[in-house]
């Protein structure tokens, strides 16, 4: 067995292998082959348990209600928005294995070392306190409707248990949604039976149209890709060894059917008429039996940890992924803690608002993941015969440079801005004066990122590090 590595201060930490309750202590480096362990399955419950809650529910529901689609409608956009988030969520899941980093470690591939510094802040701020705020608001409510507690105490309790899962670290996540997964899955299920059940299917359709179609578009693939920046930080424990093939499939499923069923469910609720000024979860749950209404709210409230568990973690990790030199006492673990009470800031301010705030945070997360995925996609394709071993140097070397990803990433960002149609808060050019063409943020950022990192990266090769093999050239690894 190999030497148990070096923590923060450069003692040898005690071994975190398969262990369940230890504090993890690896942060953002390679996880030596000695620590690796589990199996490709784990991935399954721990990218469907953190999906199937309320801000999942509310994709469908702002689908229905905020963009004007019929029911019919909202379901085919949360089917292919999610479809091409869950795909990639896959195939970004298959670099855990191969290199045991996490996914914002990986970004340095296509921004280099210093460059990755910017999508790393921004997938910090983003899952650390963007998401962390938004699934503990619902949980709140959720607590609030369920017990009667006032939401702020409710968000509180909420979060103290987040932060505390997030902070054991990789092993305890995983667990936690082993076990939160079949609770979920009867509860939601059950809940579906009756929605479905009483839903008007043939309702809702205000007049969207394909700008409506757009926005719910945007909005399911911003919610499913914006899971693609944590993608390696639950795989990158697996062996090497671990099967490509099941790999990508288990993330792949487990976000894209958990997704598609509880947006789809929010859809068909939304067809029925809520009661006046409930919370937006006391809306959900108004036409459920007592009984099973009691039961959504205690699910709802395990999602939201469920899926913060997840979001307080990455953004810690996204954190450490930035290269800096930290004091010795600025952990993964302090990290968390610091995103958490940052995201426990965020939730508080937004409570009287909540609605509003996640549909412009649902579409703001589309606007940056989709040019950085049009790199990242773009990079992996140039480095997939390239061996292993050869490109594994670059991610700890902070002399390697790439700045055509940078600056591709930057320029889709830019260019794609007068596309915006985020509500109240701004609206761009083109949906200003042809509001019926919607939001096509996303897919023009992704594509012109994508495309002008292509020629970028093959008039100016990457710098540092080892050069790219010819295309052609063999590999034993993909």
């Amino acid at each position: 067995m190999t030497t148990a590595p070096a923590d923060s201060t450069g003692t040898l930490a005690p071994e975190y292998g398969d262990k369940v309750i230890a504090v993890e202590t690896a942060g953002a480096e390679p996880i030596p082959d000695a620590e690796r362990h589990g199996s490709p399955l784990q991935l399954l419950w721990t990218w469907a348990s953190p999906n199937i809650e309320f801000a999942t529910v509310y994709i469908g529901v702002i689908s229905v209600l905020f963009f004007g689609l019929s029911f019919w409608q909202a379901t085919a956009a949360i089917v292919l928005g999610t479809g091409l988030g869950a795909i990639t969520q896959g195939f970004l899941s298959l670099d855990g294995p191969r290199f045991g980093v996490p996914q914002m470690v990986i970004g340095r591939f296509s921004f280099g070392f210093r460059g990755n510094i910017l999508p790393s802040a921004a997938n910090g701020l983003v899952a650390g306190v963007g998401w962390f705020a938004v699934n503990s608001v619902s949980a709140a409510f959720a607590l609030n409707t369920l017990t009667g507690l006032r939401p702020l105490p409710s968000l509180l309790l909420v979060v103290v248990a987040e932060i505390l899962i997030g902070f054991i670290g990789h092993n305890f996540v995983h667990t936690f949604e082993k076990y939160a997964f079949p609770a979920l899955a009867v509860i939601f299920v059950l809940a579906g039976v009756w929605t479905f059940k009483d839903a008007h299917l043939g309702g809702g359709g205000t007049g969207g149209g394909v700008g409506g179609f757009l926005l719910a578009l945007s909005a399911a693939w911003g919610y499913a890709a914006g899971w693609n920046p944590y993608a390696t930080d639950y795989a990158r424990y697996l062996p090497r060894t671990a099967n490509k093939f099941k790999t990508i499939l288990y993330p792949a499923v487990g976000l894209f059917v958990s997704v598609t069923f509880v947006a789809v469910m929010g859809a068909a609720s939304a067809t029925l008429l809520a009661p006046k000024d409930a919370t937006p979860t006391a809306a959900f749950t108004g036409h459920l039996p007592s009984w099973l209404g009691n039961l959504v709210l205690l699910a709802i409230i395990l999602g939201a940890i469920s899926a913060n568990a997840l979001n307080v973690y990455s953004g810690a990790i996204s954190l450490a992924a930035l290269g800096l030199k930290l004091p010795p006492w600025l952990n993964r673990g302090v990290l968390v803690v610091v995103s958490g009470v940052a995201g426990t800031a965020a939730a508080w301010a937004s409570l009287s608002d909540a609605g509003s705030a996640y549909e412009a945070f649902l579409l703001v997360i589309a606007y940056w993941v989709a040019p950085w995925l049009g790199v990242v996609l773009v990079e992996r394709w140039f480095q997939s015969r390239t061996p292993t071993e050869e490109l594994a140097p670059r991610l700890t070397d902070p002399t390697f440079t790439n700045w055509p990803g940078l600056a591709a990433l930057l320029i889709g960002i830019g260019v794609s801005v007068p596309l915006f149609s985020n509500q109240e808060d701004y609206v761009g050019y083109v949906p200003k004066h042809w509001p019926s063409f919607g939001d096509s943020t996303p897919i023009v950022g992704f594509v012109l990122s994508a495309l002008l990192y292509l020629a970028l990266r093959k008039a100016l090769a990457p710098k540092g590090g080892v050069q790219s093999q010819p295309a052609g050239a063999d590999s034993a690894d993909d």
